[in-house]
């Protein structure tokens, strides 16, 4: 006979796994490669040991997890498909282009402001807050550095604008992690972040417009001549390339499902490589074929596979590469392990018992998604790893948040917030320690001008407290959170 578990039961689990995933992050310097994939395997097998001891069959328990994990499956599509579409965005020169016009933004009186903005528009075209501090902000580190600002405030405004793509972007892993442990779709989660994204990236602009101003600037030449020089000569950066996310913004503004409006915007970019690239094919699929060939050739290698060019300036170099669908198949490990993890919790009732002290005091809208943003800064200090943050938070909060008559994409946003969003403020977690190498800056010396990550967790609680823009479900909670548990 099946018994309920004791709350220390029910904490063990997630403890081992908090302890497996602080082990990885001091012993492998790619946890994503398969480490936290295996410590979530390893605790979801501590999670069955014990629910088997309390009396839940196994039928019952494999039931759950592939009912979980069936639950992410166009989340998991999803991120086949933006590997993709990164790859033919890539070839197309639409990236590349995003970056051109970005960089020539630059004005020595409004740099923060510029780098915010820069940081912001190559993130939402890359999708990746790394890449893009690895590349433009170490441009713009030293360019802030040669006009005389603090670098800590300078690597702020890179972080604070890199972590907006980050958080937004289609092409965001993340983006993409938060509706698939919520139990929305990506590009409602998208529209609803964007109360709570606006306000607090309109603060975040006008607080460095505000320690701009108050600096006397140097005109000085910098090298984003150079930067702009390599891509110039590398693609072909006409303004028509643009063509390409306006119409794909359209398909999305239209309602079209996700998995067809990327797989538009994936062909849009295969056609506009083959239009505008010829040399880049060329490069690709090597100059002994046809163009015919080569055309097939690098939209195929750029939807599946490796696709890395070449420019005269290495900086610009790692940024202009991807992996295509291969390189999405570690995140998707992740979200299958994190589903085993989750079914195995959620099937033994091991969440639900964690969350009833907090739901008990979670009274308000305001308590539970305060409540929820604690969670996800606990596990980005302890687990040291963003990814977790989101997951696992997720899978506890889900059902309580349908109990209380929210929809997932209150959730989804709440995971966002705060645990995409604190990570790189932790020296510590794989995020925080990779920035502060990268710009050469110390983490707690940059947090405090991170204003968009630090508002950003804060602007949630507020419009929950207040009641702003919280969507709720209608009249059919019971039955709607019934077929959650299925």
């Amino acid at each position: 006979m099946k018994r309920e578990p004791y709350f220390l039961e029910a904490l063990t689990p997630i403890l081992v796994l908090v302890l497996l995933l602080s082990l990885n992050v001091n012993l492998f310097e790619d946890t994503l490669a398969g480490s936290n994939q295996i410590a979530l395997l390893l605790a979801a097998t501590v999670g069955g040991i014990i629910i088997r001891r309390n009396g839940l069959k196994w039928e019952k328990t494999i039931h759950k997890i592939v009912n979980t994990i069936g639950s992410a499956m166009p989340s998991m599509l999803i991120l086949l498909l933006i590997g993709s579409l990164a790859g033919t965005w890539l070839i197309s020169g639409v990236v590349p282009a995003m970056i051109y016009y970005g960089l020539d933004i630059i004005n020595p009186k409004m740099f923060l402001f510029t780098a915010v903005i820069v940081g912001a528009l190559v993130s939402v075209a890359t999708g990746s807050s790394w890449s893009t501090i690895a590349t433009i902000g170490v441009a713009l580190i030293g360019i802030g550095k040669a006009i005389g600002i603090n670098e800590s405030i300078v690597a702020g405004s890179i972080i604070s604008g890199a972590y907006f793509g980050d958080k937004v972007s289609p092409l965001s892993d993340t983006t993409n992690l938060a509706p698939a442990m919520a139990g929305t779709d990506l590009f409602t989660h998208i529209r609803y972040m964007f109360y709570t994204t606006i306000p607090s990236l309109v603060l975040t602009l006008i607080l460095f417009l505000i320690i701009g101003f108050n600096y006397d600037f140097d005109t000085v030449a910098v090298d984003v001549t150079a930067v702009k020089s390599s891509i110039e000569n590398t693609f072909n950066t006409s303004p028509l390339l643009f063509l390409v996310p306006v119409i794909l913004l359209g398909i999305i503004m239209l309602k079209v499902p996700p998995i067809p409006s990327l797989m538009i915007g994936t062909l849009l970019g295969g056609v506009f490589a083959v239009i505008f690239q010829p040399n880049i094919i060329q490069e690709i699929a090597g100059r002994d074929h046809s163009y015919l060939r080569a055309s097939y050739t690098s939209f195929m290698q750029a939807m599946f596979g490796d696709v890395t060019l070449s420019t005269p300036d290495d900086r610009v170099n790692e940024l202009l590469s991807t992996s295509g669908m291969r390189g999405m198949l570690d995140t998707i490990w992740l979200i299958l392990s994190a589903m085993v993890f989750g079914g195995i919790m959620e099937a033994g009732g091991l969440l639900s018992r964690i969350t009833q002290p907090i739901m008990k005091v979670a009274k308000s809208t305001g308590a539970i998604v305060s409540s929820t943003v604690g969670t996800c800064i606990f596990f980005n200090a302890t687990a040291s790893d963003q990814y977790i943050s989101i997951v696992v938070p997720g899978r506890m909060f889900r059902k309580a948040y349908l109990e209380k008559g929210l929809k997932p994409e209150v959730l989804s946003r709440t995971l966002e917030d705060s645990g995409t969003m604190t990570s790189v403020l932790i020296p510590w977690n794989t995020c925080g320690a990779t920035q502060s190498r990268v710009l050469g800056v110390a983490t707690f010396d940059y947090l405090p001008y991170c204003f968009f990550n630090l508002i950003s967790p804060v602007m949630t609680i507020i419009f929950a407290y207040f009641n702003i823009k919280i969507r709720r479900l209608g009249k059919d909670i019971p039955s709607i959170v019934k077929s959650s548990e299925t």
